[in-house]
């Protein structure tokens, strides 16, 4: 079985290769005086649709239409080829050299392709790097689930902050979790330095609970415990979740953005054959 290195490599080299045919070809049909603009967008716009259709082939899981890995690696590199394509319709279409479109729809388009094509390269990475991530820390939770078990947990450490008054006396341990837990058991915190990977949030809380352990009695101690755990359980929840919502939230948004390429796409061929009537 070719290793996945080596595959990579010969798969990043005939991507370079047909990067650089595509570009001699639209090149040859300037040179010839052809409209290469339009090759280069008709060329475009099917990548695009092609790109789109990856999505679709996740959803029609039960039609034989190839494995879904293979879609995956036609996605990333058509994906790629596309930015070239893009690159040379917006310096055909220019006067000039590379140059940004004038009109409102061009603009539009050529801005929607950058935002999708800037979330496909930063997708390619997170889906390189997140799942990896998530199972470093804490248990993996369905996303689903996790405000449902911080919910418990937050219930669980008010419990014991209860308990401790109740059975001590006195409200050392209270105090501490009213001036410095109870926003953080509320809700997901420190959401950037989850993605960062920085668990300086979670060592200050710790150092705090160790801190905070010469001033309790004997009976406070194993509350104490107790609640530097559930620091530890949300803390870990709160990684699952920012690393999660990132990875959704990124699909969502790539797939919305693509579809809203492909529709600006159509019109603006429309118009450009209307326009220029009809000829290539």
């Amino acid at each position: 079985m070719m290793r996945f290195a080596v595959r990579r490599s010969r798969n990043l080299i005939i991507a370079t290769v047909v990067g650089l045919v595509l570009i001699l070809w639209l090149s040859l049909q300037d040179v010839s005086l052809q409209r290469s603009a339009y090759t280069s967008g008709w060329l475009l716009i099917g990548m695009c649709f092609f790109l789109a259709a990856y999505n679709l082939r996740k959803k029609l899981t039960f039609i034989p239409l190839g494995a879904s890995a293979s879609w995956l690696q036609w996605h990333i590199y058509v994906g790629l080829l596309s930015i070239v394509v893009f690159i040379c319709h917006a310096i055909h279409k220019a006067d000039a050299g590379f140059g940004w479109p004038n009109g409102a729809l061009e603009s539009l388009l050529a801005l929607l392709y950058v935002l999708v094509a800037g979330s496909g390269l930063f997708g390619l990475f997170i889906t390189r790097v997140i799942p990896g991530r998530l199972t470093v820390r804490g248990e993996e939770v369905i996303f689903e689930r996790i405000g449902a078990f911080r919910r418990r947990v937050r219930d669980e450490a008010a419990a014991l902050v209860v308990q401790s008054v109740a059975e001590a006396d006195v409200t050392t341990i209270a105090d501490y979790y009213t001036n410095r837990l109870a926003i953080f058991f509320e809700r997901p915190r420190n959401f950037w330095r989850h993605l960062i990977q920085s668990a300086g949030p979670r060592h200050q809380y710790l150092r705090e609970l160790s801190d905070l352990d010469r001033y309790l009695s004997d009976v406070e101690r194993p509350i104490a415990a107790k609640l530097t755990t559930l620091v530890e359980v949300k803390d870990d929840l709160d990684y699952q979740y920012a690393l999660q919502f990132t990875l959704k939230t990124w699909l969502f948004a790539h797939i919305g953005m693509t579809y809203g390429l492909l529709l600006l796409a159509v019109l603006h061929a429309v118009l450009a054959y209307a326009f220029a009537g009809g000829v290539a």
